[in-house]
C-alpha cells in the first residue's frame, strides 16, 4: 500500500486553504487520510464552524473506502440512494457522499488516501482540494 507522508498531507492542506483564498471560499475546513482512513493531518481555518472536522472526514472517508471519487459517490446516491444508505450503515454513519472528498493516488495509481474539504459549496470545495493534490504531485480524482 502506497503510504502518504506527514509532509505531503501537510502540503495538500496549506495549497487547498491558499486556493480557498484565491477563490475567495468561506473559510475552509481540510483533511488527509492515509489509505486505510486513518486522519494524518487537519486544519480548520478561522471562522470556520467546529462541527467541519466530522463533514471533512466523512467526505474524505467515503472516497478512500469506496475508491470511488466525491463526484461518483455522490452520482451513486442519487442513482441509488439505497446502496449508499446501506454503505452508510456498514461504515458506521461515516460517510458524507457529496464533492469535496478526493481520493489521492500516486503516479502509479496506487491509492495513497484522501483528502476532504469543507466550508464552502461542495463543487468550490472539491476545486480546492484537487488543486492540492496536485500541487503535491500527486494524482486526484475529484
Amino acid at each position: 500500500m502506497a503510504e502518504i507522508s506527514m509532509s505531503k498531507a501537510r502540503s495538500i492542506i496549506r495549497a487547498t486553504l491558499k486556493k480557498g483564498r484565491e477563490m475567495e471560499l468561506k473559510p475552509l475546513s481540510v483533511v488527509v487520510l492515509d489509505a486505510g482512513g486513518h486522519v494524518k493531518a487537519f486544519e480548520r481555518e478561522d471562522g470556520a464552524s467546529p462541527g467541519r472536522f466530522e463533514i471533512a472526514r466523512g467526505k474524505a472517508y467515503g472516497v478512500v473506502m469506496t475508491g470511488m471519487s466525491g463526484s461518483a459517490l455522490h452520482a451513486r446516491a442519487e442513482a441509488q440512494a439505497y446502496f449508499v444508505t446501506a454503505l452508510n450503515g456498514a461504515y458506521d454513519g461515516k460517510v458524507i457522499p457529496v464533492p469535496g472528498g478526493i481520493l489521492i493516488r500516486d503516479k502509479q495509481g496506487r491509492v495513497m488516501g484522501a483528502v476532504g474539504v469543507t466550508g464552502d459549496t461542495s463543487d468550490n470545495d472539491a476545486i480546492a482540494g484537487m488543486a492540492g493534490v496536485e500541487s503535491a504531485g500527486l494524482v486526484g480524482e475529484a
